[in-house]
């Protein structure tokens, strides 16, 4: 059964008033992405900025609301998404999702972060 974090209850403010402003600058910030996939009933194309994280060949997403927010249910679905990272666009594949992930993939400000936000899946993708 997928965990819920205690950063549910401050989702409706980030989707309304950060994730707009974050769209502006997430594609070219140090740590930061933005991730373009497609609605898997829709049809539309949505952008999320997100925190990401590159070790090697794959991308690191923690996954602050869980595995169960309609993003991940979509990126799962199609096998992969677009992110800009760095100002430049990258092809994402083979989505998996970690449960009880090793959070030595993460840098340590945000391990201390994430833990004490009761976060507890990742999803991995690699570069195609």
């Amino acid at each position: 059964m997928p965990s819920k974090t205690r950063m549910l209850r401050v989702r409706p403010f980030t989707m309304l008033l950060i994730n707009p402003v974050a769209r502006l600058f997430a594609g070219w910030m140090p740590g930061f992405g933005l991730l373009t996939y497609r609605g898997r009933t829709s049809g539309r194309l949505y952008q999320l900025p997100m925190n990401v994280f590159r070790r090697g060949e794959h991308y690191i997403f923690v996954l602050t609301y869980g595995s169960e927010s309609q993003w991940v249910k979509n990126v799962l679905a199609a096998g992969g998404c677009q992110i800009k990272v760095g100002g430049r666009q990258v092809r994402l594949i083979d989505p998996e999702l970690i449960v009880n992930p090793p959070w030595d993939l993460l840098p340590l400000p945000v391990q201390l972060i994430e833990r004490l936000a009761g976060v507890t899946e990742f999803l991995r993708m690699r570069v195609a």
